[in-house]
């Protein structure tokens, strides 16, 4: 067995969890709309006490209150408003050892190695070529069941870019795992022209030149006494290996749009053999067909629930070869045709979208 294939078949730890700084601006974002978030926040599993005492929160619990306070708010980008609207100053650790560095590429490393400081369940990833690749990515939380906090952290990681080089840093390019549909000027206000969704990753594209870039406030003592405190934090947490399901499910969701999703597919990317792969689900108690069918039968309402979203994309969203497939698969699912669900009363606005 390699090192991949023991880090995927690593123990099963706790839940993720974050600093709550997405919660905490949603709640002063929903007090000056003049909203009460306790309601909110105890459907969420969350408190004001644990907030205003600044205990680390579950991002599970984070993703469906910012999905209830968008609803809340009827702000389909409230991800981007919140982000766009704090002092980055206010990612504490993060901040300071990225802005004491001595270049831009080295302040990119230093986000990769102690984001899960901020978010045990955001893993970054830095590759450099023609182009540098930023990729955001989930580890134990499906993400499949998010929009709001992948955006959030997206704009919110652009935010800190702009404010150590002292300039509007525009990316060459950004992709969205998730589906939008409709005006994305919101969105292209912040990142340019040149915004996919529907892809098959979450990636921020910089231009090369960038790493070079001098920062504005490099400070080289405070970086040496950044990097000591980042790493003693880092040192105090276990690392948060994901549930193998969540793992599975974040692998497979990206491909559905793309290409035929098999095991032969997700098992490489997975870095097992085929053989392993199997091995593994089946000491879970799992089959990929049962995984497979769950998150497909999960997305389908949720983007059901999308009415402007025509039912012929949500076959193709979903991977199925005809809409006639997915009807099928549907009458499976929820007893009904996708139209007949349609024609239902509206749902009940109970998780995050």
């Amino acid at each position: 067995m390699d090192n991949r294939e023991g880090l995927a078949l690593g123990r099963l730890v706790s839940a993720p969890m974050a600093g709550g700084l997405a919660t905490r601006l949603a709640v002063a974002h929903l007090e000056r709309r003049g909203i009460n978030p306790r309601p909110l926040l105890k459907q969420a599993g969350l408190s004001i006490g644990a907030l205003s005492e600044r205990n680390r929160i579950s991002v599970t619990s984070q993703i469906e209150f910012l999905g209830l306070a968008s609803r809340a708010v009827a702000d389909d980008w409230i991800g981007l408003t919140l982000a766009a609207d704090f002092d980055p100053r206010e990612m504490e650790m993060l901040y300071y050892v990225a802005a004491s560095s001595h270049r831009f590429g080295d302040a990119l490393q230093r986000v990769e190695r102690y984001a899960r400081l901020a978010n045990e369940a955001l893993v970054v990833r830095i590759r450099k070529g023609s182009v540098c690749r930023v990729g955001l990515s989930y580890t134990g939380v499906p993400r499949h069941s998010d929009r709001h906090q992948m955006e959030y952290l997206a704009l919110a990681f652009l935010r800190l870019c702009r404010q150590l080089v002292g300039q509007n840093v525009m990316p060459v390019s950004t992709s969205f795992i998730h589906h939008r549909s409709g005006n994305l000027r919101e969105i292209k206000r912040h990142f340019g022209d040149n915004v996919e969704f529907d892809a098959s990753a979450d990636e921020i594209c910089f231009e090369a030149g960038l790493l070079d870039r001098g920062l504005l406030d490099e400070d080289p003592f405070l970086n040496k006494l950044m990097l000591t405190t980042c790493e003693e934090a880092l040192a105090g947490r276990a690392s948060n290996v994901s549930p193998f399901r969540t793992l599975v499910e974040n692998t497979i969701a990206p491909l559905l749009p793309h290409a035929e999703v098999g095991a032969k597919t997700v098992a490489p990317q997975l870095g097992l053999s085929e053989r392993t792969f199997s091995r593994r689900l089946k000491a879970e108690g799992l089959t990929f067909a049962e995984i497979l069918n769950d998150l497909r039968r999960d997305l389908a309402v949720r983007h059901l629930e999308d009415r402007s979203l025509p039912i012929s994309q949500i076959a193709w969203l979903l991977g199925f070869h005809s809409p006639s497939a997915f009807s099928h698969a549907c009458h499976r699912w929820i007893g009904t045709s996708p139209r007949s669900y349609r024609r239902g009363p509206p749902p009940r606005a109970a998780k995050p979208v």
